[in-house]
């Protein structure tokens, strides 16, 4: 599970055209601890948050039985989507995209909000 989180701030990184060594002027650790981390670090939560904010991130955790949900979310880039729980997902115009009961992430994670 580490690896992977390694390997996504690697990923997130180079999506955002940074150098490791950028990571010093946005975090305020050097290229080399930043490669340490990414490589093989074990971080400890702050410096994770740290650095989450520094790729313009955030930590959050997420259950398990919605983690299917999230990653169908945040890996449909081009439609919006909505999410009633007994039907399929449906296109919407971008007329209609914008209000909350199009919202896919809405109560998703259990929230009332």
């Amino acid at each position: 599970m580490m690896k992977s989180l390694l390997e996504q701030l690697k990923k997130r990184r180079l999506a955002l055209g940074m150098k490791q060594k950028d990571m010093m002027l946005r975090i305020g650790i050097s290229r080399q601890q930043y490669q340490q981390l990414e490589s093989k670090g074990n971080p400890r939560l702050s410096t994770l948050e740290l650095v989450s904010k520094g790729l313009k991130s955030e930590l959050i955790l997420i259950p398990n039985e919605k983690i299917n949900r999230v990653r169908e979310i945040l890996e449909s880039d081009s439609l919006v989507y909505t999410t009633e729980p007994t039907t399929p997902p449906k296109k919407v115009s971008k007329q209609e995209e914008g209000t909350l009961a199009n919202d896919p992430w809405k109560h998703l994670l259990g929230d009332d909000e």
